[in-house]
């Protein structure tokens, strides 16, 4: 079939376009929001990052929640401009190629198949779960290499809503050998939020700019303990110290990283430096600089339209690592990766410990795969090999996977048609898509 939708509808970002592309034609937010300056939700028509809008104490709607579908109507409403204003499609002459969460219930399946069939009429529907299509667009990638041959991976989504350690043999995913935290993007902005407000400024309305905090400032720490020591220090001597400005709806509608070099200092610690040596390199740097931040410092802190981060910038995403430490019953990912891979036959134990694929937006902190290889090396056996690869979008690699599979010879047969939804229905046609 020619035309096929591929559709990854994520909990934080919607990402469509034609089966074949490279790229998906539209990523944008999968929520409507409503900024102050309107009376009604409004559809996002690109990444929030991109739009001048003054975002400040927008609410938001989201049909997705925890990774499920939990309000029909707001996705029917969301697809219902995605399909006719941005992707320009006729559903009755398409294919829809659909990702959705692993273990989803089957009143949520049958809600999404009305929504595809009934409400948008569309040809036909193949659904699929992330990590079949991440292992299939890295083994076509990489032809020659571990994932293709063995055809096995382990693949590690670290998304929106949640954290998916999900062995794929074959390219099925090995339903009984999944493991998940309750811990994705949306609960790190959450955690962020609280301690920027119980420490500075009251954020807790402002989930777009927190946002754009965690994604520019926050990074994985690979010494916690090393870490927190330097982020006691005072002034100069804390690397990790930056400033964020809030936007004030006048001069600037974004906010903004005061300091862009202030905030790359941690990388001298992380590039292997001794924390002295980094601060004294860093003072050599700053010294004909001083005077001058120190007054620009001074100017706008009288506006209160900013906050400083120090260990925030790495407890945050601490949280996936470690969430024992913040009070939370969940395993660490490293532990969880392991459950993962003990819940398999012992002879693919060293080939999923071998070919970790990460992927989903949470895996774009700096350092994130060192960190866990660090954690995971001592649980696992030392006769078997840790390698892990992050994708080279994290954010597309499921899309491009859909879109891979979307243009093979066999996608057609592989689909429910609406004549066979009709007549049999939601729960015999679920079938066919093996989970």
């Amino acid at each position: 079939m020619s035309n096929v939708v591929v559709l990854d509808n994520g909990g934080g970002l919607l990402k469509a376009g034609q089966g074949g592309e490279r790229n998906p034609a539209v990523v944008i937010p999968n929520c409507l929001y409503r900024p102050l300056t309107s009376k009604k939700f409004l559809h996002p028509t690109t990444t929030l990052s991109s739009t001048t809008e003054d975002l400040t104490s927008a609410a938001i709607r989201r049909p997705i929640d925890r990774g499920y579908l939990i309000n029909p109507d707001l996705q029917r409403d969301i697809w219902s401009h995605l399909f006719t204003s941005l992707l320009h499609v006729t559903p009755s002459s398409s294919s829809l190629l659909l990702t959705e969460a692993l273990f989803s219930l089957p009143s949520i399946q049958r809600s999404t198949d009305e929504l595809v069939f009934e409400d948008f009429g569309f040809n036909s529907l193949y659904v699929a779960d992330s990590p079949s299509l991440v292992h299939l667009y890295e083994a076509s990638r990489r032809p020659y290499g571990l994932v293709s041959e063995a055809q096995c991976s382990l693949v590690v989504d670290c998304g929106f809503s949640f954290t998916h350690a999900a062995p794929v043999f074959q390219n099925f995913t090995v339903n009984y050998g999944v493991k998940r935290i309750d811990l994705g993007g949306k609960a790190l902005t959450n955690y962020l939020k609280e301690l920027v407000s119980y420490r500075s400024v009251n954020v807790m309305d402002e989930t777009f700019i927190m946002d754009d905090v965690k994604e520019k400032l926050c990074f994985v720490s690979v010494d916690v303990e090393r870490d927190l020591q330097v982020a006691r220090k005072r002034g100069n001597d804390n690397l990790f110290r930056c400033t964020y400005v809030l936007p004030d709806g006048v001069t600037h509608t974004k906010g903004y990283v005061k300091d862009p070099e202030a905030a790359q200092r941690h990388r001298i610690l992380t590039d292997g430096a001794t924390p002295s040596r980094a601060v004294e390199t860093k003072k050599e740097t700053d010294h004909l600089e001083v005077m001058e931040k120190s007054e620009e410092r001074k100017r706008v802190d009288l506006t209160k339209n900013e906050f400083d981060l120090t260990n925030e910038r790495f407890l945050v995403p601490e949280m996936i690592f470690q969430p024992a430490d913040l009070g939370m019953n969940e395993a660490g990912l490293a532990e969880c990766i392991v459950r993962a891979v003990n819940a398999c036959h012992p002879c693919l134990h060293p080939v999923l410990f071998q070919s970790i694929i990460l992927t989903g937006g949470s895996t774009l902190f700096p350092r994130f795969a060192e960190r866990l290889e660090k954690d995971l090396r001592p649980l696992v056996p030392d006769d078997y090999q840790v390698k892990i690869t992050t994708q080279e979008d994290p954010i597309l690699g499921v899309w491009r996977g859909g879109s891979l599979l979307a243009s093979s010879p066999e996608y057609e047969s592989m689909c429910v048609t609406k004549a066979e939804y009709e007549e049999l229905g939601s729960a015999r046609c679920r079938r066919r898509f093996f989970h």
